[in-house]
């Protein structure tokens, strides 16, 4: 490594120390699914971010999806995806099938995986302590549900024992389990844990005001000027639902929210420890 390359390194470790001390046992939630879950080199990239912060005393808590696998186990079952205005049409097979992916295979291979960079992860799901309490949505989408209650005590007790909490997205209902939207969800837990910030792991760069040609990136908004955008039609579409997630984490006390492009390798440390940033931070007014 010659003397150019060392010096590089060096400006990129000062200018993330400060960021470091100012998260120091701050709680942060990362939705983490989609794209950065594409690749196992990205996956690693994620995790191995996930695994720094928490070593250096941020307390890190990841709330994930896994659509990708749950449609490729329902095909080999021979269950047909159905989706309605974009949600997952879930009925008991279904169910069966979501549960199965997430709060196994997929929460247990995380912690694994973790586990095996260094960090310690528990793999959780919300019918675990009774830690997220759903009922029906109001439209018909079968097993589908909106958050009644959240009860973090239990994703509190692992932080506070040094672990990272991986939760998956199923929640506990009368009688039966619902299938939550893991960004309404991952929004939800960082306003019950009192989270600094709320991360969204996605496959754009962030917001634009002209997606479709990739242009009018937003590298900082405040609160007050999301609403317009939305009005006057410069973000739409599936931008909408996840923005909307950021604005009641924002509107129900969280600090600052994150929608940042997870095919970016440590697109999170660039994010979080640096002073440019990679994606868009929404903040209060």
């Amino acid at each position: 490594m010659n003397m150019s390359d060392m010096k590089a390194r060096a400006e990129v470790l000062s200018e993330a120390l400060p960021y470091i001390r100012k998260f120091k046992g701050k709680t942060i939630v990362i939705k983490y699914g989609g794209a950065a879950m594409a690749s196992e080199e990205l996956k690693r990239a994620v995790i191995s971010d996930i695994v720094l912060l928490s070593l250096a005393s941020i307390r890190v808590v990841v709330v994930h999806g896994g659509g990708p696998e749950i449609n490729a186990l329902l095909e080999r079952v021979g269950i047909e995806p159905r989706f309605i205005d974009g949600l997952r049409y879930t009925d008991e097979e279904t169910m069966d099938v979501v549960q199965m992916v997430l709060a196994g295979k997929i929460g247990k291979n995380l912690a694994a995986l973790i586990d095996e960079l260094g960090g310690s992860a528990i793999s959780l799901c919300g019918v675990d302590g009774a830690m997220i309490r759903a009922e029906k949505c109001d439209a018909d989408y079968g097993l589908v549900g909106k958050i009644k209650e959240i009860k973090p005590e239990i994703v509190k007790m692992v932080l506070d024992n040094g672990h990272i909490p991986i939760i998956s997205t199923v929640a506990l209902g009368a009688g039966t389990s619902y299938n939550l939207n893991a960004d309404t969800a991952a929004s939800a837990l960082a306003v019950a844990l009192g989270a600094e910030k709320l991360i969204l792991l996605t496959d754009v760069r962030g917001i634009m005001t002209d997606p479709g040609n990739n242009k009018g990136f937003i590298p900082r908004l405040k609160l007050s000027e999301v609403a317009p955008l939305i009005k006057n039609g410069s973000v739409g579409g599936g931008m909408i639902p996840k923005i909307e997630c950021c604005v009641e984490a924002l509107r129900r006390g969280v600090p600052r929210t994150h929608i940042i492009d997870g095919r970016i390798a440590h697109s999170i440390l660039l994010e979080l420890l640096s002073k440019r940033g990679v994606g868009t931070m929404i903040e209060r007014d």
